[in-house]
């Protein structure tokens, strides 16, 4: 009997734009493949949320052929790729090893099933909906950019918060309001969501969990009476690559997909 054909980077590529079409990125971004050879074969994915050095040498260590980042690595144009800048020496590395980047970004955040999707169910509204939808003439897409949706019964800031802090497995959030201020829509945005204050708003969102927003922004959420849970960039999206690596393990059992060990939140606590 002939040998299975193996997994290639362009069939990676396709599996991972049919659950967030590339079509659902914003103007601004650079997603899809933006370092490698589609014909290259495929049997280690390591996902993982920004592709710094320790989590470039974690690929090369362990012999991955294919890095799915959330954010780009370039993203913007290059005029030169050398190792005097962090960014070029990761590139050269990886690209010395044979190692492909793929980056689905903005639309994971907005694919039916993506970063923001995973958020409101995970803290468990009913009635979710985008707050920008992808295609404002279809109500009912699912596609769009953040969420929004009801608690399933009465809620405060208080308890929002710890239902956060437990869905992201986190210690600790920042939070603008009152903590028995009373809950019933819930809006949510990854990573800089705060851009997303106004469609909040518009939607009837008492409270937007996001993970980070301008001091600015806090300021006008506070005048319009809507409260704020700021996790951190890193938490509101961290989570969802750990998931990714899942599912592509799940859709193609050859494969060997985790996300990355080394990575971690640039930002730490001080308590004392």
């Amino acid at each position: 009997m002939p040998a299975e054909a193996s997994l290639t980077v362009r069939d990676l590529t396709a599996l991972l734009e049919s659950f967030a079409p590339v079509g659902l990125a914003e103007d601004w971004d650079n997603v899809g493949l933006v370092v490698g050879d589609p014909a290259h074969p495929v049997e280690r994915v390591m996902t993982c949320l920004t592709l710094t050095e320790d989590v470039a040498h974690e690929a090369i260590d362990n012999q991955v052929e294919l890095i799915v980042t959330h954010h780009p690595l370039p993203f913007r144009p290059l005029k030169r790729l050398t190792t005097t800048t962090g960014e070029g020496r990761v590139l050269w590395n990886l690209i010395r090893s044979g190692i492909s980047v793929y980056s689905p970004h903005t639309a994971f955040d907005s694919a039916g099933e993506g970063i923001n999707y995973q958020l409101a169910t995970g803290l468990n509204l009913a009635e979710i909906h985008p707050l920008i939808p992808a295609d404002p003439a279809n109500a009912d897409s699912p596609l769009g950019a953040g969420r929004c949706g009801a608690v399933l019964e009465p809620t405060t800031l208080a308890r929002l918060a710890a239902n956060t802090r437990q869905l992201l497995s986190i210690d600790h959030v920042r939070v603008v309001g009152d903590d028995q201020l009373p809950i019933a829509r819930v809006a949510v945005a990854c990573g800089s969501g705060g851009s997303l204050l106004d469609a909040a708003i518009d939607s009837g969102a008492d409270a937007l969990v996001t993970g980070e927003a301008t001091f600015h922004t806090l300021l006008a959420a506070r005048t319009a009476g809507v409260a704020v849970v700021l996790t951190g960039h890193y938490a509101s999206e961290r989570f969802a690559v750990e998931r990714l690596a899942a599912w592509l393990q799940a859709q193609q059992p050859t494969l060997t997909a985790w996300a990355s060990r080394e990575e971690s939140d640039p930002l730490r606590l001080l308590t004392s």
